[in-house]
């Protein structure tokens, strides 16, 4: 029998993880929103696993979710022994989204953030957020909450259209 190597066991521990869907977006993973942040191996037994996940806000309901999915998804690769950690400190920000989570949210009805969270000082008020329908960016808030508290509710002036937009963070 041959012995996998811990870089090999690493490599399908992070891609188990890796696979996990945002289950309030589930066309993202917890990898594209860059909520998965670390996926350790214990140096002796390779059938144990350490996930480090950060929420996207401290009061995130799927937290539990994306825990329970963590373990079943390594579970299913052959770990018998996983431990998520949730580490608040850095905070999540969209700025760790990638581009191609950007373009999925716009194709699943939801516009993405735009620009940068700001490092310090006063809030950005954004000018304009693109319909992830017709892409018209004559919009308004209806609501600084959307369906999820990490989203605002936008309706479109040109299709007329309701969506959410991800928040800039």
């Amino acid at each position: 029998m041959v012995t996998a190597t811990r870089e090999s066991r690493l490599a399908v521990a992070r891609e188990a993880a890796a696979s996990v869907c945002d289950p309030e977006v589930p066309v993202l993973t917890i990898a594209d929103l860059g909520v998965l942040r670390g996926v350790r191996l214990d140096p002796d037994d390779h059938t144990r696993v350490e996930v480090t996940i950060t929420p996207t806000y401290s009061g995130c309901p799927a937290m539990e979710a994306i825990r329970d999915d963590l373990v079943l998804a390594l579970n299913d690769a052959g770990f018998a022994h996983v431990d998520v950690r949730t580490v608040l400190s850095p905070a999540w920000t969209t700025d760790w989204m990638t581009d191609a989570a950007k373009q999925k949210l716009r194709e699943f009805g939801i516009a993405p953030p735009t620009g940068r969270a700001p490092a310090r000082g006063p809030i950005r008020v954004a000018l304009g957020v693109k319909c992830p329908r017709c892409g018209s960016l004559d919009t308004r808030e209806v609501s600084r909450f959307g369906s999820t508290s990490c989203k605002a509710l936008f309706e479109c002036r040109s299709c007329l259209e309701p969506f959410d937009w991800f928040k800039v963070h």
